[in-house]
């Protein structure tokens, strides 16, 4: 049996993006599960309001949904906001009940407080009658080092951190994040299967 994963995210600098596609890459690990990838951009908000009927569609017919954005000032970007406000009607609906989720962050900082992102993401699932999942991995430093698997110790999703440098031209993700990512799009894929 098949399953799907939805990805939807907002990425300025590209760093969030490579978190997004690391995570997709992870939920291809696991047979007969499709994911979208679905990046949110300035063009779909208008006067203030996001909307993307094709993303929606893809949205409504996926089992997983994975929320993903920067913390930007200690909260999820604005155009991420946009769209969750966009899904009132979703709400209303109840079109998402029941639906796995999960979501992702990225800073400069290793705090930055991204946590609050993460709790944001939780919440708006939450609202929606989601069933979160998180990563399952433990930190890498009980394994006595600070460069694996969840360096940054998050437990209720994943976070990315990347140092700021204004001479750097391409986005870039720290190998233990790449991973965490790839771990974490299995896992997702894995409980899709698991209550299909």
């Amino acid at each position: 049996m098949s399953g799907s994963v939805a990805i939807i995210y907002f990425s300025a600098t590209g760093n969030t993006h490579l978190m997004a596609e690391a995570i997709a890459s992870g939920v291809r690990r696991q047979a007969e599960t499709h994911v979208d990838v679905l990046r949110i951009e300035g063009t779909q908000i208008k006067d203030g309001r996001w909307f993307d009927e094709a993303f929606m569609e893809c949205l409504n017919r996926a089992d997983a949904i994975i929320f993903g954005s920067p913390t930007y000032m200690g909260a999820a970007a604005a155009q991420f906001k946009a769209f969750a406000d966009f899904t009132s009607e979703t709400w209303f609906a109840e079109s998402w009940k029941d639906k796995l989720a999960g979501g992702f962050t990225h800073g400069a900082a290793l705090s930055g407080d991204k946590l609050n992102t993460l709790i944001y993401f939780s919440i708006l699932a939450a609202q929606h009658g989601m069933v979160w999942v998180n990563p399952g991995e433990i930190d890498c430093t009980a394994k006595g080092t600070t460069d694996g698997t969840n360096r940054l110790g998050s437990y209720l999703g994943v976070m990315g951190q990347t140092s700021l440098d204004f001479e750097r031209e391409e986005p870039k993700l720290h190998p233990g994040d790449r991973l965490s990512c790839e771990n974490f799009g299995q896992r997702i894929a894995q409980w899709v299967h698991r209550v299909k």
